[in-house]
């Protein structure tokens, strides 16, 4: 099934594609109906590697994206907040505050499609591999921070954040950093010189591919939690519908509150696009327990894993499941949930 008229994919702007164009099509101001333009570096994604040196003995849980995330937002905090206000929305600095924007991005006050009790953070901690391990010192220990948007214009803070972290306590243990690498489906290229404690200047633009799917086949390789009437959904009820809208409203709002772009889809029309998708899926259910020294109780985040084939997948999908494998998909992403990759164009 063709897209919905405004909504071509790739090939549908050469132009705009040999002009180093971002790779969201949207309709043009006072271009007819139907016609695309781009916008410029709309999709800004970035993976980075961190590698630390243990110190002391560090123990990871099974799953270590809760507990990194935590860390991180702890010290975050301490190096960014500038009025120890215990609490950010009375504090007068919370709408330019970095720890708020990184962490805590703020809801808009009012918007024209709905109101929003919270918006994605521009953030994603990717922990090491599933398994409990314990780092001895002298072991490297790395794992992912994936930034969105504007975000990567912070790296220094976040880095600085996180060596912080590791300073003080991570899993009962210290480290020290020693590299921070860029990941792309190129390869992977250095952005920290250790000698003199400084990140070198790097490009986050991500680029689509021209000429993906229109299958796909997708590898699930952290618990993937999409919901409906606030029930997370069994394997025996996900649909390509429920994934591909799931998938286009997250990036859609991380384009709109961290780089400024607001994609102008027709919602309804895509939705009934997905609807047509053929599929199949080799789907488990993996229990997983997490611990919320916030909210003092153990939180059951159960999900799926595994492998989902999607045939015949409507164009204007394409882009935003490409990008999925940076951004995630479903609830809890932050913590690196949702987390998959496109197994015929994986390139790292």
């Amino acid at each position: 099934m063709p897209c919905p008229p405004g909504f071509a994919g790739d090939a549908a702007c050469p132009a705009a594609r040999e002009a180093g164009g971002g790779t969201l099509a949207e309709p043009a101001g006072n271009a007819p109906a139907g016609s695309v333009r781009r916008r410029e570096k709309l999709w800004q994604a970035a993976r980075y590697r961190l590698t630390f040196e243990v110190l002391t003995p560090i123990c990871l849980p099974d799953y270590a994206g809760s507990m990194l995330r935590g860390a991180f937002g702890l010290a975050l905090r301490a190096v960014a907040c500038m009025t120890r206000e215990r609490a950010c929305p009375p504090c007068p600095l919370y709408a330019v505050c970095p720890y708020a924007l990184l962490f805590e991005t703020p809801p808009p006050g009012e918007h024209p499609l709905q109101k929003f009790s919270s918006v994605p953070s521009p953030y994603i901690v990717e922990p090491p591999a599933w398994g409990r391990r314990v780092y001895n010192p002298g072991d490297m220990l790395s794992f992912h921070t994936v930034l969105f948007g504007r975000a990567p214009e912070k790296l220094a803070l976040v880095v600085f954040a996180w060596q912080r972290a590791f300073s003080r306590s991570v899993g009962h243990g210290t480290a020290r950093p020693v590299d921070v690498s860029l990941v792309t489906p190129e390869g992977v290229v250095g952005v920290y010189d250790a000698g003199k404690g400084r990140l070198l200047p790097h490009d986050t633009a991500l680029s689509v591919p021209a000429g993906s799917g229109p299958d796909f086949s997708l590898c699930f390789t952290t618990p993937l939690r999409l919901q409906e009437n606030r029930r997370i959904l069994p394997p025996a009820e996900l649909t390509p519908r429920v994934l591909l809208t799931a998938l286009l409203r997250r990036n859609s709002l991380l384009a709109e509150f961290h780089a400024g772009t607001a994609p102008d889809y027709d919602f309804q029309a895509m939705a009934a696009a997905a609807a047509t998708v053929e599929y199949s899926h080799d789907l488990q259910w993996r229990h997983w327990v997490r611990y919320s020294n916030r909210q003092r109780q153990s939180m059951a985040l159960d999900g799926v894993v595994g492998h989902w084939r999607l045939r015949n997948v409507p164009e204007c999908f394409h882009e935003h499941l490409y990008v999925g494998q940076w951004t995630h998909v479903g609830k809890n992403a932050t913590f690196g949930l949702g987390q998959y990759h496109i197994e015929e164009q994986r390139k790292y």
